[in-house]
């Protein structure tokens, strides 16, 4: 029986060193937190043996989610019910505009730059980073013109750049790991370009199989995209992957969508002991 790209999509996982505790992390972000955010166990436990991970392997890894401050565990009789802690909820909530609507800026012909003097960098640097500024040169950071400036970097001195579209494009190339980005999509294309292509053919998946699909596809997208900047197409470069991977995701998505849901319907359970409640504005994401 020949082998279908879910399973070299299994695969590719399970050839990386374990990562568990980061899926569960998008287990929730993607669809737990939109069902209510509180979920038994045995639901996460069921969902793992699709990926053929081992009910102690799941365990340990939310017992080091609840140490870390990323989950919180209610017991309900003799059933434990786990949900995001703040830590968690905040952090994927300022990570849902990057996945599903990762819209770029508009581009006024120009980078806003910013000279920051020694002892005031490794303050400013995080602030700086988390707020989309690259840095082409130690102490110099610029983003396209228009965005907002954290409090940490004040202080600096503004000025507006602007040259010739390949001058600009070279900057955006020094002031932030495109090169090392674009690698990334591909290999996030040729992972899932089959899938997308057997799913048009008809192949189907089980329910489970598309929920651990649509699961490891926003996780393997959400690796990738948070550390894209986000630039708009005029300072990237030319055929830029970020924009067919976008495309490649939102329409897997799409079609994994009624299997995905309809397995959390039947398996995702709360504290009340009854199903989750899906949430129709899911049926949204990547649209708008």
């Amino acid at each position: 029986m020949p082998r279908r790209a879910f399973d070299f999509i299994l695969d590719h996982v399970r050839a990386e060193p374990s990562r568990t505790w980061s899926i569960i992390v998008t287990i929730y972000g993607d669809a737990i937190v939109p069902r209510g955010g509180s979920v038994w166990l045995g639901t996460l436990l069921a969902f793992f043996k699709g990926l053929d991970i081992a009910d102690g392997v799941v365990r340990t890894a939310m017992s080091r989610l609840a140490a870390d401050g990323w989950l919180t565990r209610t017991k309900v009789g003799r059933n434990s019910f786990y949900r995001l802690a703040d830590k968690g909820r905040e952090t994927f909530a300022r990570a849902t505009e990057h996945i599903y609507r990762h819209r770029p800026p508009e581009w006024r012909g120009y980078f806003d730059m910013l000279l920051i003097e020694p002892a005031a960098r490794e303050g400013a640097r995080t602030a700086l980073e988390a707020a989309g500024f690259g840095m082409p040169l130690p102490g110099v950071f610029v983003a396209p013109a228009g965005g907002e400036v954290p409090d940490e970097a004040a202080a600096a001195l503004r000025l507006s750049v602007s040259g010739a579209s390949e001058d600009q494009r070279a900057l955006a190339a020094r002031a932030w790991p495109l090169a090392e980005t674009a690698e990334d999509y591909g290999r996030f294309i040729a992972t899932f370009e089959p899938l997308r292509a057997e799913l048009c053919d008809g192949i189907t998946l089980s329910d489970l199989e598309a929920m651990v699909a649509r699961v490891l596809l926003i996780h393997e997208y959400r690796r990738i995209v948070l550390r894209d900047p986000v630039l708009p197409p005029e300072i990237l470069p030319e055929d830029w992957p970020g924009i067919h991977a976008h495309a490649l995701c939102a329409e897997v998505y799409a079609r994994l969508m009624v299997g995905s849901e309809r397995w959390l319907d039947e398996n995702a359970v709360g504290e009340d002991g009854a199903p989750l409640s899906a949430d129709p504005k899911i049926a949204r994401r990547f649209k708008g």
